[in-house]
């Protein structure tokens, strides 16, 4: 898997990950890559719910019985074991934004709890069961925010910020395994305190991400 091919943010972020968390995070991230790109790329929704349908069945079965061949998939196998759930969740929040606009009341809520889902998984998976509660708050936080920016219409993105508010605005306090989190979630409360803007827009980001991944605050 190409870390490269990640978004920026969440590329530095698996950049700052020990070995522990990243064999987690990493392909989390690269399956909820693929889904983001099934629904951005959707000109037929149908089909779109059939690629997003096969990674839901695939994980909602035995370890045995899912086909070989998928790097993402393999990883998954590998290090997801006991937590499928969060990522059949993370496949329904995908789904959930390939809905006709406007954005269905239930979309936004359904993509920030399988980002959240996830977040709370890589937590428990990593040997940080204790801090799962604030991993969830945190994926809630950086789905909302990347979710406000993605959105185009004004209208829309104000519907998803007034959301967010239920999610607070405090940063997650985590243990310096969990730095990963930590960044995209600092990153997310900055975004939507500037009204749902890129997670990344220029050198004062790189620079708290830069702080956060060597002291973890």
């Amino acid at each position: 898997m190409n870390s490269d091919q990640l978004p920026l943010s969440q590329s530095l972020a698996l950049a700052h990950a020990g070995t522990r968390v990243r064999q987690v995070l990493a392909p989390f991230f690269e399956l909820d890559r693929r889904l983001s790109q099934f629904v951005s790329q959707a000109k037929e929704p149908m089909l779109a719910q059939m690629r997003i349908a096969w990674w839901r069945d695939q994980l909602g079965k035995k370890a045995e019985d899912r086909p070989a061949g998928d790097p993402v998939l393999a990883q998954l196998t590998a290090h997801w074991a006991g937590e499928e759930v969060a990522l059949q969740c993370l496949a329904d929040g995908w789904e959930a934004l390939l809905a006709e606009p406007p954005l269905p009341t239930n979309a936004a809520n359904d993509f920030a709890t399988g980002r959240a889902a996830c977040f709370a998984a890589v937590a428990r998976l990593s040997g940080n069961q204790d801090h799962a509660s604030k991993a969830y708050s945190a994926g809630q936080r950086w789905a909302l925010a990347d979710l406000a920016a993605r959105v185009s219409d004004g209208d829309e993105r104000a519907f998803v910020l007034e959301q967010a508010e239920g999610a607070g605005r405090a940063p997650s306090r985590m243990p310096f395994a969990l730095r990963s989190i930590a960044i995209l979630d600092r990153l997310a409360i900055r975004s939507l305190a500037q009204g749902g803007s890129e997670l990344i827009r220029g050198r004062s980001e790189i620079l708290l991400i830069t702080r956060l991944g060597l002291f973890g605050r």
